[in-house]
């Protein structure tokens, strides 16, 4: 296959690399394009070479040749750069999942983001979530500060005057997508399908703020409102009837915010997602073949690789995956291995938190303030013991591209924006 001269559109990622077995592939060429010597035990000036595949390196300092079992072991002393010129497959560690990774498909990059717009905000008067008494809004399931129930509340009365000073609340959803019910679901069939009622809890998690978003609050507010999912978590794993609790942020109208007050929601689930499940799977088999967590193994590399790096603390780690499914995706993890979101430590949390406002922040002030969503994912609530291998974390994805016909009829997303030019434009790099 012939190397085509030009790197116009290439995304440069320089990789600290210890030793490459195997000698310089046939066929690749240096910048020149005239094709390389074969290597002798020593190479004095390495020069800029390219393989067939599309990729490029240069060896920064001397390189040499050993022979080890019979195989050539090329040893760089320092590191070498790889550019993506063609699209590429790669698979998720852990759902085994393949996307594609196109980069050429973006001629010019700042044209792909979507424009800068002031976000519309509603009338505080005609929000549901500023009078919850009036809306109807109610019961409160848990507060910041706690709260107390007083039929005179309202009036403001000396002690009272506290109960209306909340900072986050949890309320039942007015419009659920599930009901509570003390009969756990049974599935039934409908003929060779199978069915089951809609049991399960939604709720909301709502911010005393109407316009700031989780990004924009104070820290301590923002982990306030975590350790109130955490109670809920908690809660919820009591009712024989749930298995797994999924909490998420929609923000924008094209994320699925039909509200602007800025809120998160809570669904607890009869069954265990798919997605889920599927992580799950394929967390225990890497497992059973490493004896090691795989969200930990990731976190270990992207630290060492650190070009996907977006943001990081001495509890909490942001980067974009290796096999990013959209545009400008960030997962965020505990650097501590732990399988279940409602028992992290506060402080953990706290830190966690923190990288989640920073990511935020930063996919607002580079990317123009798009529409997002961020989910976790956890382990189940029951038979916690069987998932003891698993790792929570946050899922970020802004909404900057549109699946199509292709990803809809095969599963496989394709991504436009390679993930280390994604980290380094959202640590304030250029595009």
């Amino acid at each position: 296959m012939p190397v085509p001269r030009t790197l116009s559109s290439v995304v440069e990622r320089p990789v600290h690399i210890g030793k490459v077995v195997g000698p310089i592939p046939t066929g690749c060429t240096d910048r020149t394009g005239k094709g390389l010597p074969a290597l002798g035990p020593a190479v004095a000036e390495p020069r800029l070479w390219r393989g067939v595949a599309g990729r490029q390196g240069r060896a920064i300092e001397r390189t040499r040749r050993v022979e080890s079992s019979g195989r050539n072991v090329v040893e760089f002393t320092r590191h070498y750069t790889y550019i993506i010129k063609m699209s590429e497959f790669r698979q998720d560690l852990v759902s085994g999942d393949w996307v594609i990774v196109a980069p050429e498909r973006i001629k010019r990059p700042h044209d792909f983001l979507p424009k800068r717009q002031k976000r519309s905000v509603s009338p505080k008067a005609t929000c549901p979530f500023e009078d919850l008494d009036k809306s109807g809004n109610k019961p409160i399931l848990a507060a910041v500060p706690k709260w107390v129930e007083n039929p005179d509340a309202r009036k403001g009365r000396g002690s009272d005057r506290k109960r209306l000073s909340w900072r986050a609340v949890v309320v039942p959803n007015k419009y659920p997508a599930l009901s509570h019910s003390h009969i756990c679901a049974v599935v039934l069939k409908e003929g060779i399908y199978n069915a089951a009622r809609g049991v399960g809890h939604h709720e909301l998690i709502i911010t005393r703020d109407h316009v700031r978003n989780l990004a924009a609050l104070p820290l301590q507010q923002s982990a306030e409102m975590f350790g109130l999912l955490q109670e809920r978590y908690r809660a919820l794993a009591k009712d024989d009837c749930l298995h797994y609790v999924v909490s998420f942020f929609n923000w924008g109208a094209t994320a699925g915010a039909s509200l602007t007050h800025p809120h998160m929601q809570l669904l607890s689930l009869p069954i265990i997602p798919p997605d889920v499940a599927h992580s799950l799977h394929g967390s225990k088999k890497y497992y059973k073949f490493h004896q090691r967590c795989a969200h930990c193994d990731m976190v270990k590399f992207e630290r060492k690789y650190k070009n996907r790096i977006v943001a990081e603390n001495s509890f909490a780690i942001a980067f974009a995956p290796f096999a990013s499914r959209s545009p400008f995706e960030v997962r965020i993890f505990p650097k501590r291995h732990r399988p279940y979101f409602e028992r992290t430590p506060a402080v953990e949390l706290k830190a966690v938190t923190a990288v989640l406002q920073e990511v935020l922040r930063r996919i607002e002030r580079h990317l123009n303030d798009p529409d997002l969503n961020f989910f976790i994912h956890t382990s189940p609530l029951k038979r916690q013991q069987d998932y003891a291998h698993y790792h929570w974390h946050i899922e970020i994805l802004p909404k900057i591209s549109t699946p199509a016909g292709f990803e809809m009829s095969t599963g496989i997303e394709i991504d436009v924006i390679d993930p280390d030019r994604a980290a380094r434009v959202l640590r304030g790099g250029k595009f």
